[in-house]
C-alpha cells in the first residue's frame, strides 16, 4: 500500500539501470561497455503516485498476477529493449563479420582502431561474431574500409547514424558456413603434407624436390590464408596467431624442415575450421531461441475474416487464432477460448498451464488443448522471447571476473613468451657457442606455444553456454559476471507476497468496530473500503476490491475526489464529500485512534498470519478487514534446499510481524523481519552483506528496486508477467518457482569449476611443451597439435554447461 509504489516502474527501473559500475578496471575487450555492478546504494528515491495501493503495511506485492491488472502490465511489456548505452553525442554501428572468431581477429581489429579519430569505444561479441563501434564519424564507410583492409568482409548489421538496418535477426544470425571446395582444399594439404612427411622419412632427406614440392603444395592448399592473415598481421603490428604461425612455417622451411612447416600449416587450417564449427553449437543455443516464435500469425481482418500474415506484420491490439499444436505468434491476453498452454520454453515450468479469458500467453509458447483467440499486447520486436534473446546477447558482452582475468593475463603472455623465444634463438649460439639452428627450431616450437587462444577462447564460450542452459531454463541472467558469482551467495532476503506466497489474498474477515452499531452499517462501510482499494492494484488492495465485486447485487463503488497515497500507510480520499482513510495497523496508529481493543483485535487477526487493513474517519476506525495469502507449494521446498547449500534465508516484508513470521513458520524461515519499509529493507540488506558477504535478494522486481540495486544479486520474481522485471533485476525467474534460484546457486559452481577446468587445461598444456620445448623434445607439429587440440577440449568442455540443468 502506502509503499507499494505501483505506478513508478520507470522511476525504478531507471534506478537499476544507472548503477554504478563495478570498480574492478574495464577490460579492454569491453572498453566502454556498460558494466555489471556491485549495486551499492544507488536506487533512486521513489515517489508516490495517485495509483498507490492501500495495504496493511505489506509491500511484498505481486503485479503481474491478478486480473485486474494484466492489461496495463502486458501492455507495458511492449516497452522497448533498453539499447546498449553509447558515449555521449556518438552513432554507434553494428557489424556482423563471420571471420572474426577467435580473439586473434579482435585483437587485430582492437590495434586498428585505438588510434583512429573519431572511433569512441568498441565491445566484441566474438560468440555471436558482432562488433558494435560508437563513433564521431560522418559515415560507416572508414569503418568498413579498414576492416575490409583487415580482410574481415564486414556486414553493416544496424547504423543509428543513418537509421539503417542492413541485416535482420532473420537474415543476419552469424551462420557459419565453410565451402565444399574449402574442405577439398584442406584434404588435398592434407595429403601432401603426409606425402612429404613419408617421403623425407623413407629417403632420409627433408630436402629433396620432391619434399620441397610436396610441402609447398600443401602450404599453398591449405595455408595461404594464413599467410595472408600473417601478413596483415605484420602490416598493423600485431603479435596474433596467424603471424606466429606464418613465422613458424617461415622459419622451418628455412632450416630445411620442409615436412614439419607443411603438417603445421594444415594442422593449424583443419584445427581452425573444426573449432569455427565447434563454436556454432554455442551459437546455436541462442538461434535456438530465435526459432520458436513462428513466422506466421493468423489475424482477424476488420471483414472478420481470418487471414495468415507474416508475424512481422501484425499490429497491436490485432486478435490472432491460435489452433491446437501451433505455437503462440505474440505476447498478448486471451479474449475467447480456453486452453492448456506449454511455457516452458518461456518459464521452464514443466506442466502446461490452464488459459482462460483475461489470462496471459507468449510468444513461443505451444497451445497443447483446443483454439482460441487473444489480443496483441506487444509486438514481435518486444515480445518477451525476443526481450529474453536480447538479453542474453547483451550479457555475453558483460564479461565474468574469471575473464577479464584471462583477458588480461593474455595481454601479456603473447610478449612473453615470444621475447623468450628471442633469447632462446639468440643467446645459447652467442653464450655457449652452439649450433644456431638447434635452438632456432627450439624458439619456433615456442613461438606455436605463445598462441593463447585455448585460453582466451575457453571463457565466453563456457558463459554463453551457461546462459543459454539457464534461459532454456526459464531463469533469464543478466550477465557472465552473475552466472560466476551466484556461487558466493551465503544469504537470500525474501519479498513475502508474491515470492513466497502466491500473492492473491483474499478477504477472510470483515468487522465493524463498534459491534454494537447497526448491522446496517457494515455494507456502506464495505463499500467505501472497496472504492479506495479500487483505485490500486496491490494485491491486497485487489483482494478487497474483488471481495465486493464478487457479489453483482451489491452495488456500484463510490466516486473518490481528492485521493492521494500516503506512503508505507495507505490511502486516503473524500466520499461524497467525507474524508476516509484505508490503511494498515501502522496507519491507526500515526493517527492517534488505535484504542486498547482495536490493537488487541488486531493483534489477534495478526498472529493468525494475516494482513489487517483498517477504514477510518478522520476521527475514529470504523471497520476492519483480514486478508490472507497461500504458500506457494514450491517455496517450502526451495527454502529447504537453500539450507542444505548452507544458505541463510531472510524473509523481509512491509507487512505486520505476526504474518511475516507466520509464513517463515510455514516455510521453515527463522528470521522474519516485519512492518519494513522500502528503505527499511534497503537498510536490512546493507545489514546482511555486512554480516554475510554476499548476498542475493528476491523480489518482484518493482517496488523493491531499491533493494535489489543493494544486493549483491537480485533475482526479480515471475518476469514473464511483470514489464520492468526484464530491466531491474540481475537474474529473472521467468515464472514464480522459487526452486530456480538453488538451481541458478548450482549452474554457478558448475560454471566456476568448467571456467577453471578450462585454465587449469589451457595453461597446464603450455606448460607441458614449454618445457618439451626447451628440452627439444617437442616439435612444431606436435606444438600445433597440443595448441589447437587444447583449444578444441576447452570448447567443447564449456559446451557441456548446455546440458547442466536438464
Amino acid at each position: 500500500m502506502g509503499s507499494c509504489q505501483h505506478d513508478h516502474k520507470h522511476d525504478q527501473t531507471h534506478a537499476k539501470a544507472h548503477r554504478p559500475t563495478h570498480d574492478h578496471p574495464h577490460d579492454h575487450a569491453t572498453e566502454h561497455a556498460p558494466e555489471p555492478a556491485h549495486k551499492h546504494d544507488h536506487a533512486h528515491p521513489q515517489q508516490v503516485h495517485a495509483h498507490e495501493c492501500c495495504h496493511a503495511h505489506d509491500h511484498d506485492h505481486d503485479h503481474g498476477h491478478h486480473p485486474e491488472s494484466d492489461s496495463a502490465s502486458t501492455a507495458a511489456v511492449a516497452a522497448p529493449f533498453p539499447p546498449v548505452a553509447v558515449a555521449d553525442g556518438s552513432a554507434e554501428a553494428v557489424f556482423l563479420i563471420q571471420k572474426m572468431d577467435c580473439p586473434t581477429e579482435e585483437k587485430l581489429i582492437r590495434d586498428r582502431f585505438k588510434n583512429m579519430a573519431g572511433i569512441v569505444g568498441m565491445q566484441f561479441n566474438l560468440i555471436q561474431r558482432e562488433l558494435t563501434v560508437q563513433h564521431h564519424l560522418n559515415s560507416v564507410e572508414t569503418i568498413i574500409s579498414s576492416l575490409k583492409a583487415l580482410d574481415l568482409d564486414p556486414a553493416l548489421k544496424s547504423d543509428s547514424l543513418t537509421g539503417v538496418v542492413g541485416l535482420s535477426a532473420e537474415n543476419g544470425d552469424g551462420a557459419f558456413k565453410i565451402a565444399r571446395s574449402k574442405w577439398l582444399l584442406i584434404g588435398l594439404s592434407g595429403l601432401a603434407a603426409i606425402a612429404s612427411e613419408i617421403v623425407a622419412w623413407t629417403s632420409g632427406n627433408e630436402t629433396s624436390w620432391l619434399v620441397i614440392g610436396l610441402a609447398l603444395l600443401a602450404i599453398a592448399t591449405g595455408g595461404l590464408d594464413t599467410l595472408k592473415k600473417g601478413w596483415i598481421a605484420l602490416r598493423n603490428f600485431s603479435l596474433n596467431m596467424n603471424f606466429l604461425m606464418s613465422l613458424a612455417v617461415i622459419g622451418a622451411a628455412i632450416i630445411g624442415q620442409w615436412p614439419e612447416a607443411a603438417v603445421v600449416i594444415f594442422l593449424f587450417a583443419l584445427a581452425e575450421m573444426i573449432e569455427a564449427l565447434s563454436l556454432d553449437r554455442a551459437r546455436n543455443a541462442i538461434k535456438g531461441l530465435m526459432a520458436m516464435a513462428p513466422d506466421q500469425a493468423t489475424v482477424q481482418k476488420a471483414t472478420g475474416e481470418w487471414r495468415e500474415i507474416p508475424t512481422a506484420q501484425v499490429v497491436l491490439a490485432a486478435l490472432v487464432r491460435v489452433k491446437p499444436g501451433e505455437r503462440v505468434p505474440l505476447d498478448g491476453v486471451v479474449v475467447t477460448g480456453q486452453t492448456t498452454i506449454n511455457q516452458a520454453p518461456i518459464t521452464g515450468e514443466s506442466m502446461p498451464v490452464v488459459k482462460q479469458p483475461g489470462d496471459q500467453v507468449f510468444a513461443g509458447t505451444i497451445n497443447e488443448r483446443s483454439a482460441f483467440d487473444y489480443k496483441v499486447t506487444a509486438l514481435q520486436a518486444n515480445s518477451t522471447l525476443s526481450r529474453i534473446i536480447k538479453s542474453v546477447q547483451q550479457a555475453q558482452g558483460q564479461r565474468a571476473p574469471t575473464q577479464r582475468f584471462v583477458d588480461e593475463f593474455a595481454r601479456y603472455y603473447i610478449p612473453a613468451v615470444v621475447l623468450m623465444a628471442a633469447l632462446v634463438a639468440v643467446l645459447p649460439p652467442l653464450i655457449m657457442g652452439t649450433a644456431f639452428y638447434p635452438w632456432l627450431y627450439k624458439a619456433l616450437v615456442l613461438l606455436v606455444i605463445a598462441c593463447p587462444c585455448a585460453l582466451v577462447i575457453s571463457t565466453p564460450v563456457t558463459v554463453v553456454s551457461g546462459l543459454a542452459a539457464a534461459a532454456k531454463h526459464g531463469l533469464l541472467i543478466k550477465g557472465g559476471v552473475y552466472l560466476e558469482m551466484g556461487r558466493k551467495i551465503k544469504a537470500l532476503a525474501l519479498d513475502k507476497t508474491g515470492t513466497l506466497t502466491i500473492g492473491k489474498p483474499v478477504v477472510t474477515d470483515m468487522q465493524l468496530v463498534e459491534p454494537e452499531e447497526a448491522a446496517g452499517n457494515l455494507l456502506p462501510y464495505q463499500r467505501y473500503a472497496a472504492s479506495l482499494a479500487h483505485r490500486s492494484d496491490h494485491p491486497v488492495s485487489t483482494a478487497v476490491a474483488a471481495d465486493w465485486q464478487a457479489t453483482k447485487q451489491l452495488g456500484d463503488l463510490r466516486d473518490i475526489s481528492d485521493f492521494e497515497a500516503l506512503t508505507g500507510l495507505g490511502v486516503k480520499g473524500r466520499i461524497d464529500g467525507v474524508l476516509f482513510y484505508l490503511g494498515n495497523h501502522r496507519m491507526v496508529h500515526d493517527m492517534g485512534i488505535c484504542s486498547e481493543s482495536l490493537e488487541a483485535r488486531l493483534d489477534a487477526l495478526e498472529i493468525q498470519g494475516k494482513t489487517t487493513i483498517v477504514l477510518c474517519s478522520a476521527t475514529a476506525p470504523l471497520l476492519i478487514l483480514a486478508v490472507a495469502d497461500t504458500v506457494r507449494d514450491t517455496s517450502v521446498e526451495a527454502i529447504a534446499q537453500l539450507q542444505a547449500m548452507g544458505i541463510a534465508a531472510v524473509i523481509l516484508s512491509g507487512d505486520n510481524p505476526h504474518t511475516a513470521q507466520a509464513i517463515a513458520d510455514k516455510v521453515g524461515v527463522t528470521d522474519a523481519r516485519g512492518n519494513l519499509l522500502p528503505e527499511d529493507k534497503l537498510t536490512a540488506v546493507d545489514d546482511l552483506i555486512r554480516r554475510y558477504g554476499y548476498v542475493g535478494m528476491v523480489g518482484d522486481g518493482i517496488n523493491d528496486a531499491p533493494a535489489l540495486a543493494k544486493a549483491n544479486i537480485g533475482f526479480a520474481m515471475g518476469a514473464a508477467g511483470t514489464d520492468t522485471a526484464l530491466e531491474t533485476a540481475d537474474v529473472a525467474l521467468m515464472d514464480d518457482d522459487l526452486r530456480k534460484i538453488p538451481d541458478f546457486i548450482r549452474l554457478s559452481k558448475k560454471t566456476h569449476n568448467v571456467l577453471m577446468q578450462n585454465i587449469t587445461l589451457a595453461l597446464g598444456i603450455k606448460a607441458v611443451f614449454l618445457v618439451l620445448a626447451l628440452t627439444g623434445e617437442a616439435t612444431l607439429w606436435m606444438a600445433v597439435f597440443a595448441d589447437m587440440g587444447a583449444s578444441l577440449l576447452v570448447v567443447f568442455n564449456g559446451l557441456r554447461l548446455l546440458r547442466a540443468l536438464r
